[in-house]
């Protein structure tokens, strides 16, 4: 047709993955993905014995060549992926790209992982598919910023989809017309809308391991010969327009600097277990706490709590204002901003212990909980940057406020690898892996991407 262009977004895109070679990473990039992978690791040894992941290992088969990380015996690729993928992200303490809002990690290191393990791919195989898709989805990302959201979709699910197609392309070295039919099939793959606020349900967790998934399924497809379509993204019916209803985006955005000017080097490790956008009024929650013991106030003391918000948290996290003061479970308090405010400043930490059947059920918590309140701040810099803000009116007249500029983890102030090796320890302990298996994970972390892809420390067995 005269209308399409000669050369779409898609053929573009797949140009640029390709020309990067992963033996030539800039090393901030390469130790970038090393933390990436880390990070997952832990996550999804943490949330090996929930009952949303044992429900998903229990509804596939096992019996192949894949690993899903912390269970013993192999899975198909594709189960492997969406497995890890629902571990990784379950308990929201995965990383973050603050532009998209987008989860890049457990996404894509779970679908480039069980492709490269099914097929025999080596490290630097499966690196160049880490780099390609994390930098793919952060970007992504961009090109109609906050509109998947606005339309009821969840842009991680959606742009997931994409990115990890993506990734596993590169990974298993698909050529140009395979790669590019393949990201045509995964935009009709792509899913995953946001109706789990209602509720706290769990399908939120889901998102990301289909998506992880459908991209190892959509690689293969295409690596077949199915054709798809190559205007997936900027066509009249493609993924934008059908997800963010808008078609007219920032191409540019995405293929401009693409594997020279690195995007994921920007992406937040979060401190705590919880939504992206609460990680500030946590941090805002617990500086209040500690001033309490030297300002002598306690919970009770306090009448009132208003907190400045961006437009864009106002649908996930603040309303309906009734369900958020008293979230419905444990999952649901994680997009509750007053619960997280409320249990940072009565617990004193915000971490996977600190959302639990008990902790939604604390009265003091929610007591607290239900005297917050929030204003929309329109000089909000959502989605460049993360804000927290929490004033606390007391009963005496004294109000005591703290504001927090960024989010902590990311660019402004980011957590150090020693950092991120703690919480991948306490991650594992969760999991209850004694320290030699961590230290296994660890090692095995820290070399996977160099020679032979080896994942036998990423199981128990």
């Amino acid at each position: 047709m005269s209308d399409l262009p000669a050369v779409s977004v898609a053929e573009r895109l797949v140009d640029l993955a390709f020309a990067i070679d992963p033996g030539r990473l800039p090393a901030p990039v390469r130790a970038q993905a090393e933390l990436l992978l880390l990070d997952v690791a832990g996550l999804c040894v943490a949330a090996r014995n929930t009952d949303y992941v044992q429900a998903l290992v229990a509804s596939v088969d096992r019996g192949a060549s894949a690993t899903a990380i912390g269970h013993p015996g192999r899975f198909s690729a594709e189960d492997a992926a969406l497995i890890n993928g629902t571990a990784a992200h379950g308990e929201d303490f995965d990383d973050t790209y603050e532009g998209g809002p987008v989860h890049s990690a457990a996404v894509i290191v779970p679908a480039v992982l069980a492709a490269c393990e099914r097929f025999g791919r080596d490290g630097a195989a499966a690196l160049a598919g880490v780099v390609v898709g994390t930098e793919a989805l952060c970007r992504m990302s961009r090109v109609v910023p906050k509109a998947i959201h606005k339309a009821g979709f969840h842009p991680t699910a959606i742009l997931g989809t994409m990115a990890s197609t993506l990734a596993v392309s590169v990974a298993l070295g698909l050529d140009r017309r395979q790669a590019v039919d393949a990201l045509g099939v995964a935009g009709s793959l792509a899913s995953g809308i946001i109706e789990y606020l209602a509720e706290g349900s769990w399908t939120k967790r889901l998102h990301v391991g289909w998506a992880a998934q459908c991209g190892v399924r959509a690689a293969r497809i295409g690596q077949q010969g199915f054709l798809g379509p190559r205007t997936v993204f900027e066509g009249t019916h493609g993924v934008y327009n059908g997800f963010a209803h808008s078609a007219a985006g920032d191409y540019d955005g995405l293929l401009d600097g693409f594997g020279s000017e690195w995007t994921l080097l920007s992406i937040t490790f979060k401190p705590y277990a919880t939504g992206t956008m609460n990680q500030p009024y946590i941090d805002c929650a617990l500086r209040l706490a500690a001033r309490a013991q030297t300002e002598d106030f306690r919970a009770e003391d306090v009448v009132d709590v208003l907190c400045e918000t961006a437009e864009g948290y106002v649908h996930r996290l603040w309303e309906p204002l009734a369900s958020k003061h008293r979230p419905a479970t444990e999952y649901g308090a994680k997009f509750s901003t007053p619960f997280n405010i409320a249990v940072g400043f009565i617990t004193g930490e915000a971490g996977l212990n600190a959302f639990t059947p008990s902790t939604v059920r604390d009265e003091r918590i929610l007591a607290l909980a239900s005297k917050v309140r929030y204003v929309v701040d329109l000089h909000n810099p959502y989605p460049r940057a993360y804000t927290g803000h929490v004033r606390m009116t007391l009963a005496d007249g004294r109000v005591i406020e703290e504001r927090q500029p960024y989010i902590r983890g990311g660019v402004h102030a980011p957590l150090s690898r020693a950092e991120l090796e703690a919480k991948f320890h306490a991650n594992v302990a969760y999991g209850q892996w004694d320290s030699t298996r961590s230290e296994r994970l660890l090692r095995a972390s820290r070399e996977l991407f160099d020679g032979r892809l080896d994942l036998a420390a990423f199981r128990p067995d």
